[in-house]
């Protein structure tokens, strides 16, 4: 079963496969499934034909995938052309959501792991 370009496993779960869509969660999942009448714990390969469509029709009428990740590119490159903060955070590649960024930024800045030296230089024998 593809749902907006994204294949679903037939031997998983529709609970656990169908939040592998860009834009739906576990929750969102199981609102879809209840909202059809197909039990969460039925597989891919389970479901019938009109299942599936009204699974499909469900779930793009959502915003997801492509058409997500186009608006929320759309709403950063915003931020940065009216140069707001979060806007430059986004440019410099630096956490946009208050977090600390002196110890605790390890993901958006590097694996960087600056030491205090005691302000004496140590020199290299060549």
């Amino acid at each position: 079963m593809r749902i907006a370009g994204v294949t679903i496993p037939d031997n998983k779960q529709l609970a656990y496969s169908l939040p592998l869509i860009f834009g739906i969660g576990p929750t969102r999942a199981r609102q879809i499934l209840a909202q059809v009448g197909v039990p969460a714990s039925k597989k891919g390969s389970e479901i019938t034909a009109d299942e599936e469509q009204k699974i499909r029709s469900l779930a793009e009428g959502f915003t997801i995938e492509g058409e997500l990740r186009r608006e929320i590119g759309q709403n950063i490159k915003r931020l940065k052309d009216i140069h707001a903060i979060r806007g430059d955070r986004h440019a410099r590649g630096m956490p946009v959501r208050g977090q600390r960024t002196k110890t605790n930024s390890r993901t958006r800045r590097g694996n960087v792991r600056k030491t205090m030296t005691s302000g004496r230089r140590t020199l290299e024998k060549t």
